[in-house]
């Protein structure tokens, strides 16, 4: 027996080390897919999108609070990567971990479910994990450029927007994926893969051209993306958003197609006002036709139920104390004793 608890008690901190790294790696493996895209705004360099918020999110809300140290580890790690060590990176490291762990904190006091199935879920992503999360990382980080005379005073706004939108983008794009990708279970029927595939296909011939087109044609993704979240809702809507999305940001840090005679100021406007309009409509419609689909079979099940009572009640059933025939042929009423 005490063999047996000693090789429990050495699991667990090895499950927690286990944990925190692998927290750490996905959180600096999406930072660096991040940082392949950037743009310069008052000489600052930001992301349009960055995942690891997103990511950090899902993980917190996976796996609960014990893995914020992770995304310590993980945020530390990029800063490493970029720059020297420095009390300013600390502040940066502090923000960057308190921003996804008080977004947590906001959608689990607003009863937040993982499934996103409801439309307050999303409306919580949105307006709590997203927009008023996120203030704090992009408060800090540019406070700090600026303490730090990086970044002169009068930048701060445009620094501290950019900031702000790339992370709650990162939030709105990568989060409801992670969490999607956490809860699938069984494949797809055969029909519905082949109307999956479909939609891939068109959706692989349309986005690439409504982002690259010298043609501003980015409105021809509303169409596609309300189709995804008609037929396949979050899983489909947010993977076509994630995809236009990585589009666009393309497109916008090569300066081609609707981004291409725009200043770099008017190129970080068009594009986050798209990506937010886009994840937003994705986020909330998909979110609207699930708590629709939950409804009508709430009132299936319900009418079914009824009709299984009806029909017990026609059949004078004699556990209901209804009319029964006695041998003999005599109807009789059952008394309640």
């Amino acid at each position: 027996m005490a063999a047996v608890v000693g090789s429990q008690d050495l699991r667990r901190p090895a499950v927690v080390v286990l944990r925190t790294l692998a927290v750490a790696a996905c959180y600096y493996a999406s930072a660096r897919l991040g940082l392949l895209r950037e743009l310069v705004v008052e000489g600052a360099v930001v992301s349009p999108i960055w995942p690891p918020t997103g990511v950090a999110v899902a993980c917190l809300l996976l796996l609960g609070l014990r893995c914020w140290p992770g995304i310590t580890l993980g945020a530390l790690c990029v800063v490493l990567s970029l720059t020297s060590l420095s009390p300013s990176v600390l502040a940066i490291l502090a923000g960057n971990t308190g921003a996804p762990v008080v977004g947590y904190l906001l959608l689990r006091r607003a009863g937040f479910r993982t499934d996103l199935a409801r439309l307050r879920d999303g409306l919580a992503l949105v307006f709590l994990g997203a927009f008023t999360a996120m203030l704090i990382s992009a408060t800090t980080g540019a406070a700090t450029l600026v303490a730090t005379g990086r970044l002169a005073w009068e930048g701060f706004w445009p620094v501290w927007l950019a900031w702000w939108v790339g992370d709650a983008m990162g939030v709105l794009l990568v989060t409801p994926v992670l969490l999607l990708l956490a809860r699938v279970r069984r494949p797809l029927p055969l029909r519905r893969w082949k109307e999956a595939l479909g939609l891939t296909v068109v959706a692989c011939c349309l986005l690439p051209v409504a982002a690259r087109s010298s043609v501003s044609v980015l409105y021809l993704v509303y169409p596609l993306l309300i189709w995804t979240a008609l037929r396949f809702q979050l899983a489909g809507s947010m993977l076509c958003a994630l995809f236009a999305s990585v589009l666009a940001t393309v497109a916008a840090t090569d300066h081609i197609g609707p981004f291409e005679r725009l200043n770099r100021v008017e190129v970080m406007l068009k594009l986050q006002t798209f990506n937010g309009a886009m994840a937003l409509t994705a986020l909330l419609l998909s979110a609207v036709i699930s708590e629709q689909i939950q409804t009508r079979r709430s009132v299936e099940r319900a009418c079914q139920e009824l009709v299984e009572v009806l029909g017990h009640l026609t059949a004078g059933d004699p556990a209901d104390g209804r009319t029964r025939a006695e041998p003999g042929g005599t109807a009789v009423r059952r008394q309640d004793e």
